[in-house]
């Protein structure tokens, strides 16, 4: 639920001769109630998710977890992820005939395109920012891609 939906709910509220309001959506929740012509209070309430009972701690268990992030760390530093600037379509190729921009294992430079992410009927080229070799490709062709969604893992030169 987006902040301008909830002002033009606030202002409903107050122009009316309701004293109180509803809504959920999804796991959204907002309650808007007034006295004297005045908005009062306005309860926004997002569930947290259940979790698991925590178990106690086992002495064991810290030393390889705090080993195994400590490798994967050593192994991330060469791995920069590329991520979409916009909300849109992903296309890995210029057209549905024509062969994709880049594949894993393909080695690219900065400035090389990597896909096109259509927004509004305008095709915007998606551009390495880095030097090294495509080791993921994280979206499936035409597919709605969100805002700063990882669309590629490069390992760095």
């Amino acid at each position: 639920m987006d902040l301008n939906l909830i002002k033009r709910l606030i202002k409903v509220v107050e122009k009316s001769d309701i004293t109180e309001f509803s809504i959920s959506e999804g796991d959204v929740k907002i309650k808007i109630s007034k006295n004297n012509g005045q908005v009062s209070q306005v309860v926004t309430s997002v569930p947290v998710q259940a979790q698991a009972p925590v178990a106690a701690p086992q002495p064991a268990a810290p030393k390889p977890a705090e080993a195994q992030p400590a490798a994967e760390k050593q192994q991330d530093e060469n791995l920069h992820e590329v991520r979409s600037p916009i909300v849109g379509t992903f296309y890995r190729a210029p057209a549905p005939d024509a062969d994709p921009y880049v594949k894993v294992g393909d080695h690219v430079s900065p400035g090389t395109v990597l896909c096109i992410v259509e927004a509004m009927k305008l095709m915007n080229e998606i551009e390495s920012d880095v030097s090294g070799t495509v080791e993921q490709i994280l979206v499936e062709n035409a597919t709605p891609v969100e805002y700063n969604q990882p669309l590629f893992v490069i390992r760095t030169d």
